[in-house]
C-alpha cells in the first residue's frame, strides 16, 4: 500500500495543510456548516483597492498587529462584523476573487447527538449563521474553505457514536454550503481513531455531500499519522483525488511535553508550526535544507520518499499567507514557489492577516498577487464560478 508522502498535498496553516492526493504532502482548505437563517448581508455599491491602478491601501499590511485594525480587531470574542455591501479587491484595475483556505466553525446538531455522554461539554463554538457571511463581506473575501478543526472527536472510542458525531458535522457543513453555494466549500471531518472508517466518511462526504477533501489534526490521540495504520485514509484520498488539510491538534512530544506547557504559549508560537505546516509552512520553508542534507547522507531520513524532498516541496506541499510580515510573504514564495502559496486568514480568528498584506506586497507581481489569492485554489478545490458580485 502506498505511503501518505506518495499521494498528499500540503497548505500550511497551524498543524494546517491540505493535501492533493496523489502529489505528496499536506495541502489547506476550509468552510462550513448549517444556515444560521439569516439573510447575507445587503448588496450596495463597492469599494475598490487597487494596484497598479489608482491608489492602494494606506500601508502594506501584515507587517505586525498594526495589519489586526484593517481586520476589525481581534474577532475570537469581540462583536461581529457589521452588515454592509462586500467589499471588492481589484489588482491592476481587475476585479479580483478572494478565496480564504484556513477558516474554523462548528455546526448545529452536534451537541444533540453527544448529550448526555462524557462528550457532552465539547459541543460547541463558532457555529455559522449569518455573521459570518458579514464578516467575510467586511474583509473582501469571495469564497471560504470550511472545516471543523479542533472538534475531531478521535477520543471517542464508541464507534457508532464516532461515527454518528463525524456525520452531523459533515451533513451540517453541507446543508451550508447547499445554501450558500456561491460562497463557501468544506471539507470533510472524519473519525481517524478507525482509520477504516475515516475512509469511508471521507468518501461519503466527497461522493454524496460534495465537500473537497477532508480535515485531520497532525497527531491522532498522540499517534503519528505516518503510522501504517492509517494507510486506509491515505489511499482513499489518493483514489478520491481530494486535498486533506493538517491542523494542529496540539503539539505533543515533538521535545518534550513539558516544554511545551511552559509559559509565553511556547505550546502554540514553536510548538504548532513544528507539529504541522500551517502558518506559512510552519518549519519546512525555513530549514528545509536540513531535511535535504539528511536525505543525502543519513540513511534513516529516506523513509518512503521516491523522489528528493525538494520536489515535494515545491510540487506537492502548499502553505497558506500566515507569515504576518511582508518578508515572511517573500521569503515563503521563494523557497516553495508561487504555486504552492495559497491565501488563508485562521478566520474568525484574530491573526492579522487582511487581504491587503497580498495586495500591497513590496515585490510580488500582480500575476503572483492573484495567484495567492485564487488562482492556486481554484485549481486546488476545483472551484469554477466562484462569487465576486
Amino acid at each position: 500500500m502506498q505511503k501518505r508522502r506518495d499521494f498528499l498535498k500540503t497548505i500550511g496553516g497551524a498543524a494546517a495543510g491540505a493535501y492533493v492526493a496523489g502529489r505528496g504532502l499536506p495541502a489547506l482548505a476550509q468552510r462550513g456548516g448549517a444556515r444560521g437563517g439569516g439573510a447575507p448581508a445587503p448588496a450596495g455599491p463597492r469599494k475598490q483597492k487597487t494596484i497598479g491602478g489608482a491608489a492602494a491601501g494606506a500601508y502594506v499590511a501584515g507587517r505586525g498587529l498594526p495589519a489586526l485594525a484593517q481586520r476589525g480587531g481581534a474577532r475570537g470574542g469581540g462583536a461581529p462584523a457589521p452588515a454592509g455591501p462586500r467589499k471588492q479587491i481589484s489588482i491592476g484595475g481587475r476585479r479580483v476573487t478572494v478565496i480564504d483556505v484556513h477558516s474554523h466553525c462548528t455546526v448545529d446538531g452536534v451537541a444533540e447527538v453527544v448529550k448526555g455522554t462524557p462528550f457532552e461539554r465539547q459541543a460547541g463554538g463558532r457555529a455559522l449563521g449569518a455573521d459570518r457571511i458579514a464578516l467575510i463581506d467586511s474583509e473582501g473575501i469571495d469564497v471560504q474553505v470550511l472545516t471543523i478543526n479542533g472538534y475531531w472527536w478521535w477520543e471517542i472510542q464508541d464507534r457508532g457514536l464516532a461515527d454518528r458525531v463525524v456525520r452531523a458535522q459533515n451533513e451540517g457543513l453541507a446543508k451550508w454550503v447547499s445554501d450558500h453555494k456561491d460562497r463557501f466549500v468544506a471539507l470533510t471531518s472524519v473519525s481517524l481513531q478507525f482509520p477504516d472508517l475515516a475512509a469511508q466518511q471521507l468518501d461519503y462526504g466527497v461522493k454524496q455531500l460534495g465537500l473537497r477533501g477532508a480535515t485531520v489534526g497532525g497527531h491522532v490521540n498522540g499517534e503519528s499519522l505516518s503510522d501504517p495504520k492509517y494507510d486506509p485514509f491515505w489511499a482513499k484520498a489518493n483514489e478520491l483525488g481530494v486535498i486533506v488539510f493538517m491542523h494542529p491538534g496540539g503539539a505533543v512530544n515533538i521535545v518534550k511535553d513539558t516544554a511545551w506547557k511552559a509559559r509565553g504559549d511556547i505550546g502554540n508560537i514553536i510548538g504548532n508550526p513544528l507539529e504541522t505546516t500551517y502558518f506559512g509552512g510552519g518549519y519546512l520553508p525555513s530549514y528545509f535544507q536540513r531535511t535535504e542534507v539528511a536525505y543525502d547522507v543519513r540513511g534513516n531520513a529516506m523513509c518512503a520518499n521516491k523522489k528528493h524532498p525538494r520536489e515535494y516541496l515545491k510540487t506537492n506541499i502548499m502553505a497558506d499567507t500566515m507569515v504576518l510580515t511582508d518578508e515572511g510573504l517573500r521569503h515563503l514564495v521563494a523557497e516553495m514557489g508561487i504555486s504552492q502559496v495559497v491565501y488563508g486568514t485562521d478566520n474568525p480568528l484574530n491573526w492579522p492577516v487582511p487581504v491587503e498584506m497580498i495586495v500591497n506586497h513590496s515585490t510580488l507581481t500582480n500575476d503572483e498577487k492573484i495567484q495567492i489569492l485564487s488562482g492556486n485554489l481554484m485549481k486546488l478545490l476545483k472551484i469554477t464560478t466562484p462569487a465576486t458580485a
